[in-house]
């Protein structure tokens, strides 16, 4: 008994500590822009590669990553997905244009492979509390990609670290979570149990064609281009109604900070119906009239409780999204095989929300239209939402 409880405490830990992996090599280089343009003498357009790579690599990685997973196992491809991402940290420290940027889109494709294959994992050993332990992930994995953007100028230049160093130092939780999963990978057969004589398996279902997974994959789309539009333009969006840069900045870090309670309970709650309908409806809600407040308004009150509840929208439907990856599906191969899908979707969405959004800006010199746009995805992601919530199985 001492024995299955410390291996299950180990690999809750082990899942803790990938999640906190997943963001803070990206969130982290922000802050830090102008300082690597100025030392590598970089243009705005070259240095936006920095932040759109990894989204870019996402795309493309992550429905490459289920066949992987079938030749291996779900916990050596979670060691590969942490190598990539330890490399391309590294490369970093290389002060120079090229290496800079492969290693920030080897560090894309590293977490692509983080992102698809932990859903499976959980699925495979907590199929009973897949909500909770999502919730567990989703708000480890947003608490530490706010912290690495607050943290960046305070190491860079508060301890005099530079910009290399304190990307790099993210590097560290990474070379940790490959000890820990190299030392769980002694129990790879419970961990990643392919169940190839299980008759679910023996149905195979073209994820393309069934209706069910691209309501979710475009509800995770969705969530996305809103999420992503948000973090781009929200600062520009405030400014415009006569809020200082600095504030409008520490604006944008509250509403992500806000959204981690509904991070966390969100999967909680959606697993305690057998259909997550109103739950998606309830959640959109919050975006929708959110975004609405912020068009209508220029007082401060009023604009603290819309980013309140544009930030609890955003992160709620983001856990909600990828709780529904485990929900709709029966077994680890096939959450697995739906997150990549999903995610590879999601994630050319949040490539040209931000782009769509600034052209409808230069295109009306306005932030009325690109606002009502947002409320319309919200929409969008409020009905497709309610199609995904319904108690079904792909």
């Amino acid at each position: 008994m001492r024995s299955v409880l410390a291996y299950t405490v180990l690999f809750l830990i082990g899942i803790v500590i990938v999640s906190i992996n997943l963001r803070p090599a990206i969130t982290s280089v922000g802050p830090l822009i102008n300082f690597i343009q100025d030392d590598l003498h970089l243009s705005h357009g070259i240095a936006g590669l920095l932040t759109s790579l990894p989204v870019i690599a996402f795309a493309i990685i992550s429905p490459i990553v289920p066949r992987l997973v079938k030749k291996t196992s779900n916990s050596k491809t979670l060691i590969i997905g942490l190598i990539l991402l330890f490399i391309g940290l590294m490369m970093r420290l290389v002060a120079h244009f090229i290496p800079l940027i492969v290693g920030t889109f080897i560090i894309g494709a590293g977490i692509a492979i983080l992102n698809v294959v932990l859903p499976g994992i959980i699925k495979d050993q907590f199929p009973e509390r897949f909500g909770f332990m999502t919730s567990v992930y989703t708000t480890s994995m947003s608490l530490f990609a706010a912290l690495a953007s607050g943290l960046s100028v305070p190491l860079a230049i508060g301890m005099n670290l530079g910009w290399k160093i304190t990307l790099a130092i993210w590097a560290i939780p990474v070379f940790i979570a490959i000890l820990v999963w190299g030392y769980l990978l002694k129990f790879d057969k419970p961990i990643a149990v392919t169940r190839k004589d299980s008759p679910l398996n023996n149905k195979k279902t073209n994820l393309w064609t069934s209706s069910l997974a691209w309501q979710i994959a475009l509800f995770l789309g969705l969530q996305s281009f809103l999420f992503y539009s948000t973090i781009t333009w929200l600062p520009d969006i405030l400014h415009n109604k006569g809020v200082t840069r600095e504030t409008a900045g520490w604006f944008l870090s509250f509403c992500q900070l806000i959204g981690l309670p509904a991070n966390f309970f969100v999967p909680i709650i959606a697993a305690r119906f057998r259909s997550q309908q109103m739950v998606a409806i309830g959640i959109c809600a919050c975006s929708l009239i959110g975004y609405v407040l912020l068009s209508m308004t220029t007082m401060g009150w009023l604009m603290v409780i819309s980013i309140i509840l544009i930030g609890v929208g955003l992160g709620g439907t983001f856990s909600l999204a990828l709780s529904f990856l485990g929900m709709r599906t029966k077994d680890a191969e096939k959450a697995s095989e739906l997150s990549g899908m999903a995610q590879s979707l999601g994630y050319v969405f949040a490539a040209f929300g931000p782009l769509l959004i600034g052209f409808l800006f230069d295109l009306t010199a306005a932030w009325g239209v690109p606002i009502f746009s947002l409320m319309g995805i919200s929409v969008l992601t409020a009905f497709f939402g309610f199609l995904a919530g319904s108690d079904r199985y792909i």
